[in-house]
């Protein structure tokens, strides 16, 4: 006990296989109950138990649930207090995931808590008797474990509203939403199923008249201005929404069925979460209007929580409990980490080099380019090296943001195009990790599957390599220099397997990474491809190509992955005895993946990327910039441009993903296009952005959102916009040389500033002597509003030139000097005749 006097405490055996230690403490704090069976400690002695007095009568709390737990084990402990008084016990738990204690009084003024946490953390206990936290309180539980696997769903037409008109290019479309309060509210506007426009993630949060504005280049369209009645039924209310199915048990790696009723429930967003010991896979589908059901069947048995919420409230019932039974599925999980220091800066004018493994190339097809900032490329070396290594070599002229290009026959190998810093690194973070390669793709078992993580962009950190699967897997990490890591994963079972990839414990963009291991590919490997033509095809025109078996006997499927993420399947039709034609209709211009597979096995060299249209179209030519791309204002318009210039046309892509859905809208401009979104409440939201389906090198960018808005979503919103692109010529755009000058040192004078004279030459004298760097603007407009037929600038010394002018027209005059963007003082000149 605290004093150090020890208690004899009394032992009594129940005679049930239990025994009963009791004894009195005599002053308060912490004492320990020290437990020997046969001579050796009890496990968990010593107990520990703490003692406090409150109004004159001891409370004692004890228990392993006040010292720490299991995440998805129920852990106890009890609080002992003067008979007949457990009522006025008061228990209350904090953590970082919500729990709610059970709770038994006993007659004796014993009360018995138990808890499940499912998130490990530090939990604290408050306990408090007599409305006074008894001593010790808040106690720290520590709960340790593996943290909650968490799947995601995001219903959105759970909240549409159609404004019934047909308007057939949505892209440089505004909308606003005026609330019966009179708040002004931007809005998501979408296509409809039938074609319609629509509102998306309607949510009314009153009763009243709602204004919808739909505007293109700051005017109403037709129609426009939309009136919306709410009444009482369309409020989103989530007492209305009725579920049935697997909502308390459930069967591992099997599909258990959910069905939410949302009829009843007014407009609002529908999202499920489940969370627990292990990943699930779900998916929704919807039946009817506003009826959905959802599949999700968990890796393996356990405790799991589903979460249904609907219009920013749990439905009724929620969070539901679901014990999740069934057999476990036998999947391994191997972890390999590795600490990256790091990367040392390049300063402009020093060498660089990197090594990539890139199995399945041709030393002959690969090819490697610079870019620089100001849209300058260069062709890198590119060194065979043993077992598809290739060693590429360059030397950067200027700091800044470069853009690499490795290609194989023309395009881009996965991962590529990336950013390279030379000089000053930037920030990085894990959503600046890079990866790519085929064993990222498809893998095989038995070998080494290869692909290559790019790190430099991200700083210096913890890199977490996963495989979860049917089998236990051999992971290797191998470094190179300048910021890149070599990875090779080999497996003894055929299977999906889930490749998890962690940067400083966060999962970078895309992980896990499902890759289908296909067996030993045995037979697979004596196929052969011939004719197939892989550049120079156009759309709406066949691409046939034929495929020998060469004695190998199987089923020969084949699909093709297009530019906007679909897939399509190919015909295959024999031509003879084992040859056969494949055959697709490309519907978009860009980079294409066929996978051609022999009983689920890829032959070698699939997947095979096939370039439909312009081979100008090119990822690595694009570049982003602007605020909005680092932070953005929550409710306010936050922008970006995309610059496609000299990049040919294909599909422009922009996906937002954050704590709330964003309103995205997009206008064209002479060098590409600017993008503006309206976040709804703050955090951090990961901007990608991807041509012709390959993310653009620095893609994704993750902005700070601030401000006051709606509380965030449980779930990762998503929103996106897709650009079919023309092709822009790069003028000098963003890449002109940044000049500053400055207007009002500008001098002009002469006689020709008081009055112009109808046929006759006037003179004036334009002085920039201290005005800095800029370009000189002279503009003389006529009474009719046309300009002047004659006006002459004439550079007289280093510093001063001579503007000649003659006019015709009778009347006022208008003559504009600018130095730069800027009018020098006193202009515009009106001179009258």
């Amino acid at each position: 006990m605290s004093s150090g006097n020890g208690l004899g405490p009394h032992v009594r055996d129940n005679s049930d296989g239990t025994i009963c230690v009791e004894y009195e403490p005599k002053k308060e704090g912490r004492h320990e109950v020290l437990m020997s069976y046969d001579g050796s400690g009890v496990d968990g002695s010593p107990f520990s138990c703490v003692v406090d007095k409150i109004d004159n009568s001891f409370i004692t709390a004890f228990g392993t649930g006040l010292v720490g737990g299991l995440s998805g084990d129920n852990v106890s402990f009890t609080v002992v207090a003067k008979q007949g008084t457990a009522k006025d016990i008061d228990v209350k738990i904090d953590g970082p995931a919500k729990v709610d204690p059970q709770r038994k009084d006993n007659p004796d003024g014993s009360a018995n808590f138990s808890y499940m946490p499912m998130t490990p953390g530090a939990y604290n206990i408050n306990i408090k008797y007599h409305g006074k936290p008894i001593k010790g309180s808040p106690f720290i539980s520590k709960v340790s474990g593996e943290g909650r696997k968490r799947s995601t769903l995001s219903v959105g037409n759970s909240a549409e509203y159609s404004l019934k008109i047909i308007e057939p290019d949505i892209v440089d479309l505004v909308g606003t939403l005026q609330t019966p309060g009179g708040q002004i509210e931007p809005i998501i506007l979408k296509k409809m199923e039938n074609g319609e426009l629509g509102v998306a993630y309607f949510t009314p949060r009153q009763k009243g008249e709602y204004v919808v504005c739909v505007l293109r280049n700051e005017k109403n369209i037709n129609n426009s201005p939309f009136r919306v009645k709410v009444g009482d039924k369309e409020i989103g209310h989530a007492a209305g929404v009725v579920v049935k199915g697997a909502v308390t048990e459930a069967t591992a790696n099997k599909s258990n069925e959910v069905i939410i009723d949302t009829s009843n429930g007014g407009y609002g967003g529908l999202s499920v979460a489940i969370e627990g010991p292990h990943r699930s896979d779900a998916e929704v589908y919807k039946i009817e209007d506003r009826l959905y059901t959802i599949h999700y069947s968990p890796h393996e048995p356990g405790i799991y929580i589903l979460n249904i919420r609907f219009a920013d409230e749990d439905v009724p019932g929620s969070p539901f409990l679901v014990n999740v039974g069934g057999n476990p599925s036998g999947r391994v999980r191997e972890t390999v980490t590795k600490e990256v220091e790091q990367a040392q800066a390049v300063g402009a004018g020093t060498p660089s080099e990197f090594v990539l493994q890139i199995p399945g190339t041709n030393p002959f097809d690969m090819e490697a380019s610079i870019t620089n900032p100001d849209g300058v490329s260069e062709l890198c070396d590119v060194i065979d090296q043993e077992d598809f290594h290739y060693l590429i070599k360059m030397t950067p002229k200027t700091n800044g943001l470069h853009i690499v290009s490795i290609k194989h026959k023309g395009m881009h190998i996965s991962g590529s195009p990336f950013q390279y810093s030379v000089g000053q690194l930037s920030h990085g973070g894990p959503h600046k990790v890079q990866v790519g390669g085929p064993g990222l793709e498809k893998g095989e078992v038995g070998i080494n599957n290869v692909f290559n993580i790019y790190t430099r962009e991200a700083g210096a950190g913890i890199l977490a390599v996963g495989l979860e699967g049917p089998s236990k897997a051999a992971i290797q990490l191998e470094s190179r220099p300048n910021g890149f890591v070599g990875a090779l994963h080999k497996v003894t079972k055929p299977g999906i397997y889930g490749v998890h990839i962690k940067y400083n414990d966060v999962h970078i963009p895309g992980s896990p990474f499902m890759v289908n291991i296909a067996p030993d590919s045995g037979v697979a490997r004596q196929i052969s491809i011939h004719a197939l033509k892989d550049k120079g095809l156009m759309i709406d025109k066949p691409v046939t190509f034929s495929v020998a078996f060469n004695g190998a006997q199987g089923h020969l499927h084949a699909t093709v992955r297009t530019p906007s993420g679909s897939h399509l399947d190919c015909l295959v039709q024999e031509m003879d005895t084992g040859v056969y034609a494949v055959r697709f209709i490309p519907k978009e211009n860009g980079v294409h993946y066929v996978d051609v597979k022999l009983n689920d096995a890829h032959i070698p060299d699939s997947p095979i990327p096939i370039m439909v249209g312009s081979t100008a179209s090119d990822p690595a030519m694009v570049t982003a910039s602007g605020d909005g791309l680092e932070h953005g204002k929550c409710g306010g318009k936050n922008k970006f441009v995309v610059r496609t210039a000299g990049a040919g046309s294909g599909l422009l892509a922009v996906y937002i993903d954050g704590p709330s859905k964003s309103a995205l809208s997009c206008k064209e401009l002479d060098e590409g296009y600017e993008f503006s979104y309206t976040p709804f409440c703050p955090g951090n939201y990961l901007i990608t952005i991807k041509y012709g389906n390959i993310p653009i090198a620095g893609s994704p960018y993750q902005a700070a959102v601030t401000g006051v808005g709606r509380k965030p979503s449980p779930v990762v919103e998503q929103s996106s916009m897709a650009v079919e692109t023309v092709e822009k010529k790069a003028g000098a755009g963003n890449r002109a040389r940044k000049l500053q000058g400055d207007a009002s040192k500008v001098i002009a004078k002469g006689p020709g500033l008081k009055k112009a004279f109808t046929n006759r030459v006037q003179t004036l004298t334009v002085d920039i002597k201290d005005a800095g760097n800029a370009v000189l603007f002279v503009g003389m407009i006529s009474p009719s509003g046309f300009p002047e037929a004659e006006l002459a600038i004439k550079k007289v010394s280093q510093t001063s030139y001579t503007v000649n002018y003659k006019v015709q027209d009778v009347g006022e005059h208008i003559l504009h000097i600018k130095w730069g963007d800027d009018e020098i003082p006193g202009s515009p000149f009106i001179l009258s005749t």
